[in-house]
């Protein structure tokens, strides 16, 4: 059986989310900052009048800065509280995956990401980690 999922990319990591948790895809957006926020949270966007919280994976991850330069994308995910956008590097294709291909994350991995990637899928030349976006979610609101 196959699964889908939108893939990004942040820093050298390949990366990939359900696809179902998906709500769009989005160029990058002005933010409202949000006072004494932890930093993991960029800030407010205006998504067609909704307002979301904007997380910037790479602090959350603990990666180095994103070059100024360059402006991130926009992955907003459905939740049960409403709409969040993780910020990242640049946006990948939706993949559609075996399930047969889907490994526990190797040590190399969890030492990096933590918790937030329980698996990966190898595939042609490159490592996809799965984020979980709950746990991701969950951490940021503990931060």
């Amino acid at each position: 059986m196959a699964k889908q999922y939108c893939t990004f990319h942040l820093a050298d990591l390949f990366f990939g989310v359900d696809v179902q948790e998906v709500q769009e895809v989005i160029r990058y957006q002005e933010m409202t900052p949000v006072p004494l926020a932890s930093a993991v949270i960029r800030g407010l966007i205006n998504l067609r009048g909704q307002i979301v919280t904007a997380i910037e994976m790479r602090e959350q991850l603990a990666f180095e800065p994103r070059d100024p330069e360059k402006l991130p994308m926009n992955v907003v995910l459905r939740t049960e509280d409403g709409a969040v956008s993780l910020l990242v590097d640049e946006i990948g294709d939706v993949l559609e995956i075996e399930e047969s291909l889907y490994e526990r994350a190797p040590e190399t991995v969890r030492h990096l990401v933590g918790d937030l990637v329980p698996g990966v899928y190898k595939l042609d030349g490159q490592l996809m980690l799965v984020l979980d976006t709950k746990k991701t979610l969950e951490a940021v609101a503990a931060a």
